[in-house]
């Protein structure tokens, strides 16, 4: 796949899941700027704040884990990519974030893989659940763990597919992008990933360069 196709697809999702709160931030100023009574503007005003929040929420984890965040070649503080997660799933307490990551930093790539996996690991979570995410660095290699947890957990098949390299190039839609660019990622840097389902448990296991 061409960068520039592979580019259009992160492109997409982004929108994607940009176009809920950015949406409702629309139509709260356009019912605010009509408004006249003082509890309605308060809860226009109210839908606001939270639709602002939740368009900062996703474009800051958009920027760490599709974006070139912190430059190219760098390590990242595993402290951003936490609040990336937390900021995505743990607003809203659907989701209960487990966090096993006891280095500072990690290299760019483990930090990409990682986010991607819960970002893929956490839409899983249709009913909310638990999702805990690890890693650890090795002597040349960084283990990535991704398990989510709940009442039901719905994986898209393509999505599968992609994060394992089953799909052809010409064949990965919008709503894969996170998982082909796992696949992209892990491939060029020659670690392998692993995915399990069991009895309402998801599990993604990744190795990368460290």
């Amino acid at each position: 796949m061409k960068s520039v196709e592979f580019a259009s697809l992160l492109c997409s999702r982004l929108c994607h899941d940009l176009l809920s709160p950015v949406g409702a931030l629309n139509n709260g100023i356009e019912l605010l700027v009509d408004e006249t009574d003082p509890d309605m503007r308060a809860r226009c005003l109210t839908l606001l704040t939270e639709s602002a929040r939740a368009s900062a929420n996703k474009l800051k984890f958009f920027r760490l884990a599709f974006g070139a965040a912190g430059g190219f070649g760098d390590d990242v503080d595993t402290r951003e990519a936490r609040a990336a997660i937390e900021g995505l799933f743990g607003d809203d307490g659907r989701i209960e974030l487990g966090w096993m990551v006891d280095d500072g930093s990690l290299n760019k790539t483990a930090i990409k893989v990682l986010l991607n996996l819960a970002l893929i690991a956490g839409d899983a979570l249709v009913r909310g659940g638990r999702l805990d995410v690890g890693a650890e660095k090795g002597d040349s290699m960084v283990e990535v763990v991704v398990r989510a947890e709940g009442p039901r957990i719905v994986l898209d098949p393509e999505l599968k597919r992609a994060l394992v390299g089953a799909l052809g190039d010409d064949a990965v839609a919008p709503r894969a992008a996170a998982a082909w660019l796992v696949h992209c990622l892990i491939s060029d840097n020659g670690g392998d990933v692993q995915v399990a389902e069991d009895n309402g448990v998801l599990l993604f296991g990744a190795t990368v360069r460290g």
